[in-house]
């Protein structure tokens, strides 16, 4: 049985491809319970300054269709400390280009009061949304 039980995790998921299952499947290795939030449109457009090809309901569609998945969420801010007080997970897994930055030192120190850990996964080298959207304009 794993040490934590819940475990949660963001993103976009827009154009989903191989490298956002793959962090969903590690996350899922890691948890008994996924709790997935999927960023609003107008969230991503508020940190992007970018619409996303997929509307947010089909992309919670999308992620509730996906086996390592329990529990889809929407994403409407960035505090996942705010999340956590309402979700009460455990774990929290990132993309490893995370790591470092001030604003998760801060939030690793208070997830650290409560119990929670932030585990940051690698991205799959070579995928991403972007490239996704490069190849689509040839």
């Amino acid at each position: 049985m794993n040490q934590y039980k819940i475990g949660y995790t963001t993103g976009v998921f827009d154009l989903f491809h191989v490298g956002h299952l793959n962090i969903l499947k590690k996350a899922k290795e890691n948890c008994e319970y996924l709790i997935v939030g999927v960023s609003t449109d107008e969230l991503v457009m508020e940190y992007k300054s970018q619409q996303p090809v997929i509307p947010h309901n089909e992309r919670m569609e999308i992620i509730a269709g996906i086996k390592y998945v329990d529990k889809v969420v929407s994403q409407t801010n960035r505090d996942k400390f705010t999340a956590w007080e309402s979700l009460q997970f455990n774990r929290m897994f990132v993309g490893d280009d995370w790591k470092g930055d001030p604003l998760f030192n801060e939030l690793e120190m208070k997830f650290k009061q409560v119990g929670v850990d932030i585990i940051y996964f690698p991205y799959t080298k070579g995928v991403s949304t972007s490239i996704v959207k490069e190849k689509i304009k040839l």
